[in-house]
């Protein structure tokens, strides 16, 4: 008898229903031409702390599933965004990383884009995925995008 496995995901309940953050991006500003930044430093600061706090939670489930350090899964990233210029830059930075990915509309607030994909595989130890969850925060971070978290599958 076959089971299936399911995927385990950081901030799988913003990739159902879009970004946390308002689709009003203006803050006042009466330019509607130029979009307001989407992350501030505060808030890369809380994504980041929240994002690595998470990420040995969610390997702590993998444990179950049998996944150690020595496996090597792909990992699927989430990022948020309220221009599609940032989308695609994100998009072609991760792409040049090696990694498959694309941007579109995010589904619940077409006032945003979302960019998802794949890494290629990476050794599940904690040390190498809180370190890769760190760098997708500022990643993110540099070119104005939310980093939302990762999912996998243990079954690859």
């Amino acid at each position: 008898m076959s089971r299936i496995l399911p995927i385990l995901a950081m901030g799988f309940f913003s990739t159902l229903f879009g970004c946390n953050k308002s689709s009003d991006n203006s803050k006042g500003d009466s330019s509607a031409a130029e979009p307001s930044a989407f992350v501030s430093e505060a808030e890369f600061q809380a994504i980041r702390t929240k994002q690595t706090t998470m990420s040995p939670q969610t390997m702590e489930q993998l444990r179950g599933y049998g996944v150690t350090d020595e496996s090597k899964l792909k990992l699927e990233y989430f990022f948020y965004t309220n221009t599609k210029e940032k989308a695609e830059s994100l998009a072609k930075e991760l792409a040049g990383r090696g990694y498959i990915g694309d941007f579109d509309v995010a589904a619940s607030d077409s006032s945003q884009f979302v960019i998802t994909g794949w890494t290629p595989p990476m050794a599940m130890s904690d040390e190498v995925v809180v370190g890769w969850t760190g760098e997708m925060c500022e990643i993110g971070y540099k070119f104005d995008c939310e980093f939302d978290g990762w999912g996998t599958n243990p079954n690859q």
